[in-house]
């Protein structure tokens, strides 16, 4: 839109803020979920190929003991825990750092380029992934592609909360942890036929299915809107608005679209009167700023984001996708681990899509809330009777059932809803960064516990067995006191309702109460006639966009 005395139309009332949700805007937002499946396939194909007969042959030099060998022998065959800890690891080192860069490039570049790009380095970390046949390619295969993965985790939730509807939001990101779930029963399923192969198809063929999903999730992405909210803090209302209208199912010059993007406009400006734009380190250091003490402060939001990410991964569901079939096997009760493995991984996709009713029905808190609950009485179940009669195949059984009670609280609870909460409460001067952090936390405690877990359970190590279910139960603990004090209620709100919400509660135990009584464009200054002025708005977001540059031409140089 050119300057001068452009106006767009605005609402007064805080329910006609957002258009009603259809088909074909649901289904555009669905898409982006598809990226979940990289995050899913990655934990457990490897989860399988750790366990291969001819991998393990291959990496460690030990023959394959025949069917009659003896217990020692068949124990000794099994990769060391630091090659497991390694491998497994690395990837999430990668995507601990691609999830942080990624911010920034969404910011300046766009949230679809981003994901695009992440697809792109994610093949070429694919590729070396395939053609290994030591340790070394191997690893560095992972590490670049976990770059790309971090692209993809952290920008899909940032783009996918910024462009569904506020109705089906929680239900839509849901949807990517249920495209995780999805891709972790695929990999079960490839690892599971290629199992007994004894040449590097075993594992260069559960490898090399991963080119399908950047594929299709690349192509997807090139044919989807930017997200609305990007175009409006870069002042390019016209492609806003035709955005907006794409992803709403609604013509530009709907009383729905104009009222929606004029309430985008008048938040952004809210919040860039709070936080001016500056230089790069100090747009950085904004998703610091504030009190710890106060609740709705930038640092109050980025530790919450950082902190729930760190609590998802100390559920500890990761030990079971990860190492869950090394585990079993150590158990010595179970003939076909891989098949309990296939029967969790089950088990975590078909509790997924209950959450998609739920988040919507009850909220974010009371999951988080009764999702801990649920989790640590499992786990502390697991191991007192793992404790009480090891190698009991009996009790093994009973824990395989309490491991899958255990899985579905997860994938029904804080599998999405720790994804949908990262997605809900930033301002969008520091939104990109803000899901970047909270990813990259989550990369972080993933690499950590994938580091350690192999030392606490390996046999040639630690060696605790059912003892390391006190552990997860232990912290699932403080995910349920966690949850009570700290975690927002954000259902049924816009992302900028968030924001006026987070400043008028003043207590994340009050929020579940609040509504919305008014809109951030009547209160930044409606005409008479209902219109919001954006010429202005169109001038700060060019030069924003402008500093920007400059900032990053200075950074070069020097």
């Amino acid at each position: 839109m050119p300057g001068g005395a452009t106006v767009l139309q605005a609402a007064t009332n805080p329910e006609r803020v957002e258009a009603p949700v259809t088909v074909k805007a649901y289904m555009l937002c669905v898409f982006a979920s598809f990226g979940g499946i990289f995050f899913g396939y990655d934990s457990g194909y490897m989860n399988g190929v750790l366990g291969m007969n001819y991998f393990i042959n291959l990496y460690t030099g030990i023959p394959i003991p025949a069917a009659d060998a003896s217990q020692a022998t068949k124990d000794a065959f099994t990769l060391p825990s630091w090659q497991k800890s390694l491998i497994t690891s690395i990837l999430s080192a990668g995507t601990f750092f691609g999830a942080i860069i990624a911010g920034d490039l969404a910011d300046y570049f766009g949230r679809r380029i981003t994901i695009i790009s992440g697809c792109g380095i994610f093949i070429v970390g694919v590729i070396l992934q395939a053609a290994s046949k030591s340790l070394g390619l191997l690893v560095a295969g992972r590490i670049i592609a976990g770059f790309g993965v971090g692209f993809v985790s952290a920008i899909i939730i940032l783009y996918m909360s910024e462009i569904a509807p506020r109705k089906v939001r929680g239900a839509i990101v849901s949807g990517y942890q249920f495209c995780i779930t999805i891709g972790l029963l695929l990999a079960s399923c490839v690892v599971y036929a290629t199992q007994n192969r004894l040449d590097t198809g075993s594992y260069r063929i559960p490898i090399s299915i991963q080119f399908a999903w950047a594929i299709i999730l690349a192509i997807g992405l090139f044919l989807l809107p930017e997200s609305p909210r990007w175009y409006v803090k870069h002042g390019k209302l016209d492609q806003a608005t035709k955005a907006l209208a794409r992803v709403r199912g609604q013509p530009q010059e709907s009383p729905y679209i104009q009222e929606e993007i004029a309430e985008i406009i008048a938040n952004h400006e809210y919040e860039t009167e709070l936080i001016p734009s500056q230089t790069w380190f100090g747009s950085w250091a904004a998703c610091f700023s504030g009190s710890i003490s106060n609740p709705q402060s930038n640092l109050r939001r980025t530790l919450l984001g950082i902190s729930l990410q760190m609590m998802q991964q100390w559920t500890g569901v990761n030990f079971i996708f990860y190492f869950g079939t090394t585990f079993f096997k150590d158990l010595g009760t179970i003939s076909n681990p891989f098949l309990i493995s296939l029967i969790t991984t089950l088990v975590n996709v078909c509790s997924t899509p209950i959450s998609f009713w739920s988040i919507e029905r009850f909220g974010r808190r009371p999951l988080l809330i009764y999702g801990a609950l649920g989790m640590l009485i499992c786990e502390f179940i697991v191991g007192i009777i793992g404790v009480a009669k090891p190698g009991d195949a009996s009790v093994v059984k009973a824990q395989i059932s309490f491991i899958c009670i255990y899985i579905f609280f997860f994938a029904s609870t804080w599998g999405p809803g720790a994804w949908v909460c990262i997605g809900e409460i930033f301002p969008i001067p520091i939104r990109s960064r803000g899901v970047g952090l909270s990813t990259a936390s989550n990369w972080f405690w993933n690499c950590i516990i994938a580091v350690i877990t192999p030392y606490m359970v390996g046999t040639d190590e630690a060696n605790l067995g059912s003892k390391v279910f006190f552990i997860w139960g232990s912290t699932c603990v403080i995910c349920f006191v966690y949850a009570y004090f700290l975690v927002w209620e954000t259902k049924g709100l816009t992302l900028e309702q968030v924001d006026r919400m987070m400043e008028e509660c003043g207590s994340p135990r009050r929020s579940a109460g609040w509504k919305p009584h008014s809109t951030f464009a009547a209160e930044m200054g409606l005409t008479q006639d209902g219109k919001l002025p954006v010429s202005t708005h169109e001038k700060i977001g060019h030069e924003q966009h402008h500093d920007v540059a400059n900032s990053n031409a200075m950074q070069t140089t020097v």
